[in-house]
């Protein structure tokens, strides 16, 4: 019996972030009694505001599938099928922008992100199809093997048959997992923290309650006798001083009524800091720096530039890999992987200001490492011809080998000595 076969089936299925809380997650049961799932959590606008910034900026990204040349250095692979599918067109549906960014947000809200891979009969991908994390499963066979299982809808593509219920090998679908329990299924950063966003919508939901019924000032009002019609006189009262367009307006009492006070300040019950703080947890979540979600706080002149190059290093560099390997494992066969492998460029990003950049490439430029091509193609310039110096690698004039100072040093020291 083969060995790997016993292996796979003595471990346990795959499982996905929400096991174990299933039944609290799907009915949203929340500390704060806010029900949360990818759809109200997507109305926060932290949330929705990373969810944003990350599938964007993933999208936006340059993405290129290279192979190694024969000097042992990388170029393009413009004649690999896959090359034009990732860089341009995945699907005759979409562009790489909307293919990328939709699949970027899966991962952000479920924890995983699916494609269905299609192929020509060479076994070439000449398409790929997002597919609903929310509609997948993934499981093991008695073998101990993987494969999909996905509910079709209506709104899926036609390329999935026309059964409601679709198996898929791992062959033919892209899964790109987020953090997870087993290597195979990632979290839901939903799931992970629904009380955290639970609290930031029912924040929310208070500061609009408050200024849609909120009487200010309100209290109760006092009458020394008998009111013959209560209800004409609340809603006079709340006619004339309810919601936000009559903050303020100063209250005119009649025939002895006293007016007392009863509510509570948003300031005093901390209801600013409390959305403030909610805002920060969620950036937590996703680890998005607070000054993309237009927290400024603690933002400066002197730092901002400093956070956002910790965004790419410790926040958009996890994810890039995570594209990369998975797509490199799926989509090239054996034979390619020694030979082909695909990229982000997210030097863009790196970038200083304009007056930084010069001077670094003046001085890559003087010391013999960057040629004036490699300087104008970062900057997105047309290349200079190859007669005209373009390719050329410099330095300066000035120095010289420490190797040649010292023959020239010993060459004159020997004639001083023999004379």
């Amino acid at each position: 019996m083969n060995p790997l076969r016993s292996l796979f089936r003595s471990r346990d299925k795959p499982k996905d972030s929400l096991n174990g809380s299933r039944y609290s997650f799907f009915f949203g049961g929340t500390s704060s009694g806010k029900p949360v799932n990818e759809t109200t959590a997507m109305q926060m606008t932290a949330v929705y505001s990373c969810v944003r910034i990350l599938s964007e900026t993933v999208a936006g990204l340059p993405l290129n599938v290279y192979r190694y040349n024969d000097s042992g250095g990388k170029e393009k692979a413009f004649k690999h099928p896959l090359y034009r599918l990732l860089h341009d067109e995945p699907n005759p549906e979409m562009t790489s922008f909307a293919f990328r960014e939709t699949l970027m947000s899966h991962l952000m809200l479920w924890g995983n992100a699916y494609a269905q891979i299609i192929r020509n009969a060479r076994g070439e991908v000449i398409a790929l199809y997002p597919l609903m994390p929310s509609k997948m499963t993934v499981d093991r066979d008695q073998s101990g093997r993987l494969f999909y299982l996905y509910q079709r809808g209506s709104e899926d593509p036609t390329t999935l048959g026309k059964s409601t219920q679709v198996t898929l090998s791992p062959s033919d679908v892209l899964h790109i997992p987020g953090l997870g329990f087993d290597g195979l299924i990632g979290y839901s950063p939903i799931a992970m923290a629904k009380n955290a966003i639970g609290l930031a919508i029912a924040t929310e939901e208070y500061g609009a309650k408050f200024f849609a019924n909120g009487a200010a000032p309100a209290g109760v009002l006092e009458h020394p006798g008998t009111i013959k019609d209560p209800l004409r006189v609340k809603e006079s009262w709340n006619s004339a001083y309810q919601g936000s367009a009559n903050a303020h307006k100063i209250a005119v009492l009649e025939e002895g009524m006293k007016y007392t006070p009863i509510g509570i300040a948003p300031e005093q019950a901390q209801f600013l800091e409390t959305r403030k703080f909610q805002i920060n947890e969620i950036a937590r979540i996703f680890r998005v720096p607070p000054h993309m979600l237009a927290d400024l706080e603690k933002s400066s002149f002197s730092n901002i530039e400093q956070q956002s190059l910790e965004f790419v290093k410790y926040t958009l560099d996890p994810w890039v890999v995570r594209w990369e390997q998975s797509m490199c494992r799926v989509l090239f066969s054996e034979s390619e992987k020694p030979e082909y492998f695909i990229r982000f460029n997210v030097d863009g990003l790196l970038r200083g200001d304009y007056a930084s950049r010069m001077t670094g490439y003046a001085t890559a430029r003087q010391n013999g490492w960057m040629s004036a091509n490699d300087i104008r193609e970062l900057e997105n310039l047309d290349r200079i011809s190859s007669d005209l110096g373009g390719d050329l690698y410099l330095i300066n004039g000035a120095m010289t080998k420490l190797e040649d100072a010292g023959l020239f040093a010993g060459t004159q020291y020997k004639k001083e000595d023999s004379a």
